[in-house]
């Protein structure tokens, strides 16, 4: 399968300040003719107002196929006391970011880590800033709540208490095909499409990675009951003008987010969506954890199309990858143990 290496969010926010210095070094590159940042929350397309078109039943038309990639960090690197990028510095970014799994290590540990050479990714590239957080306005995520900092110390010190395969259920859900993106749906090194569908009273979105599907209805029933919990939570839509609004409540309590497991109780996560121009969707979402986090915070990820079409990700098949894992770890652990008894008898 062609993308079977899942690369983490994270991964970007590793590199922000590869990034940032490519930047500050390379200011005098150029964006590329045509490079008009179209991903960019600020873009401007025309004098004339744009007027989002209508679905037969009268709502606004957003369907289609749309990538979120982006090589912009979810939090502004430390050090950066700005949050957009001049047009220079996005450029330098973005020719960084062309050519960077071209640079193979030495150690051929970190050389096979890398995985592919830079044909196989698609990261996207700067929106212009130098996070996706806007609120609050040093572009990071707000601290923590008591209980946030209890919870996220349980659950580093419950991996901490086992080995990364001790068995299937320590592998991360991606690696056992059941779910990558949760909500909201940050990008990573590729397969970043989302393909949307209207009908009357429904909004329908599959995710390309691992194929899930959102259904959501406009129709103002109620969530589901708190003892319903799902992997991409329970949506509910309404349209506010032009602007999709989703709320999503009910997720499912082993689902990671940021890093640590959620408050399933109490997180709900509000989604705008609002269509700018033919190509672009202005895309941002406030998450609401005040078990979690001291404040609310937003993030814009805009969304731009896709003329697809989008091939069906099959993940593998019947899990078939997972038992090589597994006895891959068994692999080292006898090789580490024998080692061991070598060195006890010399």
């Amino acid at each position: 399968m062609r993308h079977r290496f899942v690369v983490s969010f994270g991964l970007a926010a590793m590199a922000a300040g590869m990034w940032l210095a490519a930047a500050t070094v390379g200011a005098q590159a150029q964006t590329p003719a045509g490079a008009a940042r179209k991903a960019g929350p600020a873009r401007k397309t025309t004098g004339k107002a744009y007027t989002v078109p209508r679905t037969p039943w009268g709502d606004p038309d957003i369907q289609g196929i749309w990538n979120n990639g982006t090589i912009t960090p979810l939090e502004r690197p430390n050090g950066v006391d700005k949050d957009i990028l001049s047009e220079e510095e996005a450029g330098a970014v973005d020719s960084g970011e062309s050519s960077r799994a071209e640079k193979r290590p030495d150690d051929k540990v970190r050389d096979l880590e890398l995985a592919y050479n830079q044909e196989w990714w698609d990261r996207g590239k700067s929106i212009g800033r130098t996070s996706l957080v806007i609120d609050p306005s040093d572009g990071r995520l707000p601290p923590l709540t008591e209980e946030g900092k209890r919870r996220k110390a349980a659950y580093e010190a419950d991996r901490r208490s086992r080995g990364p395969a001790d068995s299937v259920t320590d592998r991360p859900f991606h690696e056992r095909c059941l779910i990558y993106r949760s909500v909201p749906p940050l990008p990573t090194g590729y397969n970043n499409n989302y393909h949307l569908f209207q009908t009357p009273g429904y909004i329908v979105i599959l995710q390309e990675q691992i194929h899930d599907f959102r259904f959501i209805p406009l129709d103002g029933r109620p969530h589901l009951t708190g003892n319903i919990r799902q992997w991409v939570g329970d949506s509910r839509g309404h349209w506010e003008g032009d602007t999709l609004v989703i709320e999503t409540t009910n997720f499912d309590p082993h689902i990671d987010f940021f890093k640590f497991q959620i408050a399933s109780e109490t997180l709900k996560v509000v989604e705008r969506l609002t269509r700018t121009d033919a190509d672009n969707i202005d895309y941002r979402w406030t998450v609401h954890d005040p078990t979690t986090y001291t404040k609310p915070w937003t993030a814009v990820l805009p969304l731009r199309s896709e003329k697809g079409p989008m091939f069906e990700y099959a993940c593998h098949e019947g899990n078939r990858g997972l038992p090589n894992v597994l006895s891959g770890f068994r692999a080292q652990e006898k090789m580490a143990a024998d080692a061991k008894k070598t060195q006890t008898k010399q």
